[in-house]
């Protein structure tokens, strides 16, 4: 099934080249994300900061698909670690991927490539289904994350409670807003729910 990326791109650029096509998806995702990331609150008890990155991650694993959603995590992650300051709080180089959010940003290819995959399916079209590829990509990055976290500090008990618990509000309310604005994204490009699923102009409530 198409994917909102694709169907924006190729509605706006009809003429484009594939490959270019490509290119320009990937490199939105990657700033995109980069951008997030530097909206960060840091906590004085743990050493993972509330950011926006997971927030983009489900955002563009459902708009991009499993394929690009997990290339475009990959080029972020290798973005950062040649030293650009993509990563939260500017930050950048080889030594995050041995630090604290290690974990998490594993835990981005393995949820974006999952979420883009069950959006594939169209369950991010309907308000109905649209909160499982949400859900399913936050527990895969949080368990990829506190199983780092948690070789870094001593025990499972303590990761959940330094790089899970202080952020489960917060994502709650990231899950809502994802879950909300996929189908009203494609509302705007099918608003006709009367049209058959599938069809050019089709949308399923």
């Amino acid at each position: 099934m198409t994917t909102l990326a694709t169907t924006l791109y190729t509605r706006s650029f009809p003429r484009a080249a594939s490959w270019l096509r490509e290119l320009v998806l990937l490199l939105v995702g990657v700033l995109l994300l980069a951008g997030l990331a530097q909206v960060e609150i840091p906590l004085p008890f743990t050493p993972v900061p509330i950011t926006g990155q997971t927030f983009g991650v489900l955002l563009i694993a459902a708009a991009y698909g499993s394929k690009r959603g997990a290339a475009s995590m990959l080029a972020y992650i290798a973005a950062g670690a040649s030293g650009l300051p993509f990563f939260s709080g500017g930050a950048g180089g080889l030594r995050v991927l041995t630090g604290a959010t290690a974990g998490y940003l594993a835990g981005f290819v393995v949820g974006a490539y999952v979420v883009g995959l069950l959006c594939e399916r169209g369950l991010e079209r309907s308000v109905r289904t649209s909160l499982i590829p949400f859900v399913a990509g936050t527990v895969i990055i949080y368990a990829c994350g506190v199983a780092w976290l948690s070789l870094l500090v001593g025990g499972f008990a303590k990761a959940v409670t330094l790089g899970l618990l202080p952020f489960l509000v917060g994502d709650a309310i990231k899950l809502a807003a994802a879950a909300l604005a996929l189908p009203a994204a494609w509302r705007l490009v099918h608003p006709d729910p009367a049209a058959p699923p599938g069809s050019p102009r089709g949308y399923k409530i």
